[in-house]
């Protein structure tokens, strides 16, 4: 106890590192210390990177060919963190049962045997340990690419590019098809260029990834694509409430806590119970972007391995934990000034002060990482908990208005 007491002062402490006060955090509130779960962090870490370096690869060359020249390409997104906690969920279960390390330094390539009854009826096979790490290395370089392509996607929609960032090699642009190439200038419209050459050139290796798989891989990872993109259709209808509600309009307010907070499932997700469906938000949430999350493990499912629903529900609430602590949060004066409704942006409507609303977001946040802790504790994925730690401890509450003194 006196252990566990004072790591919880400790990693209250903010001159400590993040990650440090994160293992020291998630120590602190259930008891578990898990050293190996550090190195196999930086283990995943490597290996996840070389598998994006693998992608960047692709995307380079079509931009070469686009534009005549070398270039590096980077891609700033944070999305394939719940790939990376599977990835680790699945080394850490094949490690326990066998003799010696089942992880090779080579990563596995292609595409894994999938079991077309696995969602309804659970693995059909108990795999050995080193076909475990084989298929969830395979099933990983898919989930980042199907994650990267939708995040690529999303920000050519919405015309944000900044996160496509490109450097070419000097010298004059070589010929392309017989022509020669068009210049990169920098300009807004080379800009989008770059990012839809990138985003292309990923959808066509993801294309054919999902050809040599049978269509039940293909209609998972879409059922989960309409899903979300069934709730982005609802977007201009709740801008419309949003600016009705900031106005003073009442029943554009009651009709955000009923059909934004409150709302009900029309389709309910096979991964929640009850606890999380009645958390506020909820539906909205899961929607915005826990259901593809939910949608990337039915994929590992598909591969045949065995992911069980606390670690699935440790997955899908970090992640809409992730999207309101750190974005919302972060965006909650642009998404204010844009009439972009999410939950932050919601409570500071509906709450009767800017104190209340503070209070609101913090009470909402934890409430969906503390039952993510627990059930990450639950499926013993100690490197998911401390993620979830990481995540809370992350966060900067102090951006927003009304911030009790």
């Amino acid at each position: 106890m006196v252990l566990k007491t004072g790591a919880g002062v400790l990693a209250d402490r903010r001159r400590l590192p993040t990650a440090l006060r994160a293992v020291l955090g998630y120590y602190a509130d259930t008891g578990v210390f898990d050293a190996a779960s550090l190195s196999l962090k930086s283990e995943i870490d490597d290996r996840t990177e070389a598998m994006v370096d693998d992608v960047t690869d692709r995307i380079e060359d079509a931009l070469e060919d686009e534009f005549g020249r070398p270039v590096e390409f980077s891609y700033d997104t944070k999305l394939i963190l719940p790939a990376q906690l599977t990835l680790g969920y699945v080394y850490r279960k094949a490690r326990q049962k066998a003799p010696g390390d089942p992880v090779i330094d080579a990563i596995a390539d292609g595409v894994p045997t999938v079991d077309e009854t696995a969602l309804e009826q659970g693995p059909a096979q108990d795999l050995a340990p080193r076909e475990m790490v084989v298929r969830a290395e395979q099933m990983t370089r898919l989930s980042i690419e199907a994650l990267i392509d939708g995040d690529m996607r999303d920000a050519i929609n919405d015309d944000e590019f900044e996160d496509f960032e490109v450097e070419f090699s000097e010298g004059a642009p070589s010929k392309r098809h017989g022509e020669r190439s068009e210049p990169w200038s920098g300009n807004e419209a080379d800009r989008r260029r770059v990012a839809e050459v990138a985003q292309s050139a990923l959808q066509s290796h993801l294309d054919g990834l999902l050809a040599d798989m049978p269509p039940v891989v293909e209609d998972a990872y879409q059922w989960a694509v309409d899903y979300s993109e069934a709730h982005q259709d609802r977007d201009d209808h709740f801008r419309e409430l949003m600016t009705a509600a900031a106005d003073g309009d009442e029943d554009a307010l009651d009709a955000i806590r009923e059909e934004y907070k409150l709302a009900a499932y029309d389709e309910e997700p096979a991964t929640f119970t009850e606890a999380e469906k009645e958390l506020p938000y909820s539906k909205t949430q899961y929607a915005r972007v826990g259901v593809l999350y939910d949608g990337m493990l039915d994929l590992y499912r598909l591969a045949g391995l065995d992911i069980d629903d606390e670690f699935a529900k440790a997955i899908v609430l970090a992640i809409i934990g992730a999207q309101v602590w750190l974005d919302d949060v972060d965006d909650y004066d642009d998404d204010r000034a844009e009439g972009q409704l999410t939950p932050v942006t919601a409570e500071y409507l509906l709450a009767p002060d800017d104190e209340a609303a503070y209070r609101r977001v913090v009470d909402v946040t934890e409430q969906y990482l503390d039952l993510a802790k627990t059930y990450a504790t639950a499926a013993d994925s100690p490197l998911t908990g401390v993620a979830v730690e990481y995540i809370y401890r992350s966060g900067d509450p102090g951006v927003l208005p009304g911030k009790p003194e």
